[in-house]
Order: structure tokens, then C-alpha cells, then sequence
């Protein structure tokens, strides 16, 4: 049974961003348990009425690059006007420069949000990927979403990690035979992402997300 209680009341609307990747089903469900009122749109006039926005992925960097692209203004927009803006899992790489996986899979250079600095990389060949299951989480820092999930377990499926330009971008890490960012922010703080995924990652997952909704309603 689990021990996670809803607030009784809406605390903050999200935007759950719809670009055609995005585990929307699953995210809006764990936003609405976080205290959530969730609007799944791909119009960028609605970031703006909205209290934050998360950005959900499965799939390719490229992919994900294309098909958010008349977004990508908005979403910078977004987050240079100091709004929460929260990546999860392709989500997540997607804010940072670009990734190594258009250049393994032979389709030259794709540039990410360049929102946090740095590039994605694939796992070592002596790693399997994807790289899928409960890894525990180790706070390097602190930031609002990782309260009170030191030590805690989150879910994972992917085959490429964050290598930020500024290691302080690191929030916390997981090990998969190396420490690798399982979660990341700007310096502003303002913009994070998370590798795993909270709405698949049980009482974890919810605690992170409370913690987003938390921080959307404060700002």
C-alpha cells in the first residue's frame, strides 16, 4: 500500500509538453498524485499561463529533436525568464547541447536546447545497454527536487548519460559500473531534468515529483 499522500488541493498547473515521445499517460498520473492540474499541449502560448512545464521522452535525441523543434523557442524562452522547466529521461538529454547518439546511429550532429551545457554519451561497450532498472540515488547536491530522495532507489531505461560542462550541474548519480548524472540542473536552478523515470519509480518517483509541484507553486 502506498504511504504517498495526495494534497487535498491543486497546488500548481503544469504543461505536460506533447511532441509525439512522451510517456504522457503515465506522467500526467503522477503529476495529479503530486498535486497537479496537468495540461497536455503542444501550443506554446500555454507555457506561459502555465506554473511549470515538463518536457516527458522515449526514444532518439534526433527524434525527439525534430519533432520538439517548433517548440524550441518557447521552451528557451521559457526558461530564460527563470520558469521551471523539467526534463525526464530523453527529455532530460534533450536540454542539454547535443548527443553522441546521432553520431553512432550515422546522422551527423544534432543540437540539443543547449539550456544545460554538454553532451550525452553512450555507455561503455563492456556496459549492456539499454542500461534498465532500480539504481540507487546519491545526492551530490542540493536542489529542490532531490529533497528527501538521498538514498533511495529510481527507475532507469537508456543507453546514453549526461556529461554536463559544469559538474556542479550534477545533482545527484546513479552507478552502472561508473557514477553517471541521474539527475541535472542549470546553474540558475531553474531548469532539471531527471535520467530515470519518476512516474515509473513508485514512492521515489512521487516524491520527486511533489517536489516539482512544490517548487512551481513557490516561484
Amino acid at each position: 500500500m502506498s504511504t504517498f499522500e495526495p494534497p487535498a488541493e491543486t497546488l500548481a498547473d503544469v504543461v505536460l509538453v506533447d511532441y509525439g515521445l512522451g510517456n504522457l499517460r503515465s506522467a500526467t498520473r503522477g503529476l495529479e498524485r503530486a498535486g497537479a492540474s496537468v495540461e497536455i499541449t503542444d501550443d506554446p502560448e500555454a507555457f506561459a499561463a502555465a506554473d511549470g512545464v515538463v518536457l516527458p521522452g522515449v526514444g532518439a535525441f534526433r527524434e525527439g529533436m525534430e519533432n520538439a523543434g517548433p517548440l524550441r523557442e518557447a521552451l528557451t524562452d521559457h526558461a530564460a525568464a527563470g520558469r521551471p522547466l523539467f526534463g525526464i529521461c530523453l527529455g532530460m538529454q534533450m536540454l542539454l547541447t547535443s548527443s553522441e547518439e546521432a553520431v553512432h546511429e550515422g546522422e551527423g550532429d544534432v543540437t540539443g536546447l543547449d539550456l544545460v551545457p554538454g553532451t550525452n554519451v553512450r555507455f561503455d561497450v563492456d556496459r549492456k545497454v539499454p542500461h534498465m532498472g532500480w539504481n540507487e540515488l546519491e545526492v551530490e547536491r542540493e536542489h529542490p527536487l532531490v529533497e528527501g530522495v538521498d538514498g533511495e532507489y529510481a527507475y532507469f531505461v537508456h543507453s546514453y548519460y549526461a556529461e554536463p560542462d559544469d559538474p556542479n550541474a550534477v545533482v545527484a548519480t546513479a552507478d552502472y559500473g561508473i557514477d553517471f548524472p541521474a539527475v541535472v540542473a542549470n546553474e540558475a536552478g531553474n531548469v532539471f531534468g531527471t535520467q530515470f523515470h519518476p512516474e515509473k519509480s513508485g514512492e521515489t518517483g512521487l516524491r520527486i515529483l511533489r517536489n516539482f509541484v512544490e517548487y512551481c507553486a513557490d516561484r
